[in-house]
C-alpha cells in the first residue's frame, strides 16, 4: 500500500513536470498569437495532468507489472517520510511568508495586492500622496480584477502545488511564471475594459511599490527576477486582439490532450477472468433448476389442431 502511494507521488510529480515544460515552451508563442489572457490559461495543465494520474486507472485482461511501485517497495515508508516532513515544512514557510507580509500591510508597507482565498479583499498601501486619484482607480480596477477572476485561489492553488511537490524544482518555477503569466493576463483585462488609460496605466506601474516579501495566498507582483517589471510595461504595448474561437479551441485542445495523455501513462490495473475450471468447481456440490415459460400461454391442444403447425 505503501510502495503504491509513493508511485503515485512520483508519478504525479513527473507527469505535472512534464506538463510544466510544455507550456514553458507554449507560454510565449501563445501570448503574442492569442493575447495574455489566453495564454495564462495554459497553466491549467500542469494541475490538470498531475491530478489525472490519480484517477482509476483502465484494466486489461491479463497481469501487468507496476514497475514504479516494484521500484519503490524497498523504501516505501522512508520514501514517505521524507515526502510529509518536506511537505511540512513547505507549508510552514509558506504560512511564515505570508504572516510577514500580512505583518507589512497592517504597517502600511506593502501592496497593492490581494490576499486571502477564501473572502480576498484589497491592500493598499499607506496614503502618503505617491498616487493620485485616477492611479488609485486604477490600481484598485486592476486588484478588483484579481478578485473577478477567482485568481486569489489560483495563487493558493499554485502555493499547494508548490507544497505537494516540494522536491521538484519545476513545480516552483512554474509557479513563480504563472504568477507573472496571472499578473499580464489581468492587465490585458484591465486595459481591454479601459483602452483610453493605457499611458496612465504604464506610468502607475513604474510608481508600484515592489516589496520583496512573497505573498504564497494571493495577488502580487513578484520583484524578483531579471527586470519583471520591463516585461509588463512592455506587454502594454501590445494592442493585439486575437477574435474567434481558434485561440480558445487551440489551448483547450492543449490542456485537454495534457490530461488524457496523463492519464494514460498510468500502469492499467489486471483484470483476470476467472477460469473455467474455477467456474466448473464454484457450481459443485450446488443444484440448479430451470423453468422453461412460454409467455404468453398457448393451449396446446388448438396448437395441434391446426396443420402446419408445431405445438410451443
Amino acid at each position: 500500500m505503501m510502495s503504491e502511494v509513493l508511485a503515485a507521488i512520483l508519478r504525479a510529480n513527473l507527469v505535472g513536470a512534464a506538463a510544466v515544460l510544455a507550456v514553458l515552451i507554449l507560454r510565449i508563442p501563445a501570448r503574442r498569437l492569442f493575447g495574455s489572457e489566453l495564454a495564462y490559461t495554459l497553466w491549467a495543465a500542469p494541475p490538470l495532468a498531475a491530478f489525472a494520474t490519480l484517477l482509476p486507472a483502465r484494466s486489461i485482461v491479463g497481469d501487468t507489472g507496476h514497475a514504479m511501485a516494484e521500484a519503490v517497495s524497498s523504501f516505501a515508508a522512508a520514501g514517505l517520510a521524507i515526502w510529509a516532513l518536506g511537505l511540512i515544512a513547505t507549508a510552514v514557510g509558506l504560512a511564515v511568508a505570508q504572516l510577514r507580509f500580512l505583518a507589512q500591510a497592517r504597517a502600511g508597507r506593502a501592496g497593492p495586492s490581494v490576499v486571502g482565498v477564501i473572502s480576498p479583499r484589497i491592500v493598499m498601501p499607506r496614503g502618503d500622496g505617491t498616487y493620485t486619484s485616477e492611479e488609485s482607480k486604477l490600481i484598485r480596477a486592476h486588484e478588483r480584477e484579481h478578485v473577478a477572476r477567482q485568481d486569489p485561489r489560483a495563487a493558493a492553488l499554485a502555493a499547494a502545488f508548490q507544497a505537494l511537490c516540494w522536491f521538484n524544482p519545476l513545480a516552483h518555477l512554474g509557479a513563480y511564471l504563472m504568477r507573472l503569466d496571472q499578473e499580464l493576463a489581468c492587465d490585458a483585462a484591465v486595459l481591454r475594459r479601459r483602452p483610453g488609460d493605457r499611458c496612465l496605466y504604464a506610468k502607475t506601474l513604474l510608481k508600484t511599490q515592489l516589496t520583496s516579501q512573497s505573498l504564497p495566498f494571493g495577488c502580487h507582483w513578484p520583484s524578483r527576477g531579471v527586470h519583471p517589471l520591463e516585461v509588463r510595461i512592455a506587454m502594454l504595448k501590445n494592442t493585439h486582439r486575437h477574435e474567434g474561437l481558434t485561440g480558445p479551441l487551440l489551448v483547450a485542445t492543449t490542456v485537454l490532450i495534457a490530461a488524457v495523455a496523463a492519464w494514460n501513462v498510468q500502469p492499467p490495473v489486471p483484470r483476470h477472468p476467472l477460469p473455467i475450471h474455477q467456474l466448473w468447481d464454484a457450481q459443485q456440490g450446488k443444484r440448479m433448476s430451470v423453468m422453461l415459460i412460454t409467455w404468453p400461454a398457448r393451449d396446446r391442444s388448438a396448437a395441434r389442431s391446426q396443420p402446419g403447425r408445431r405445438p410451443a
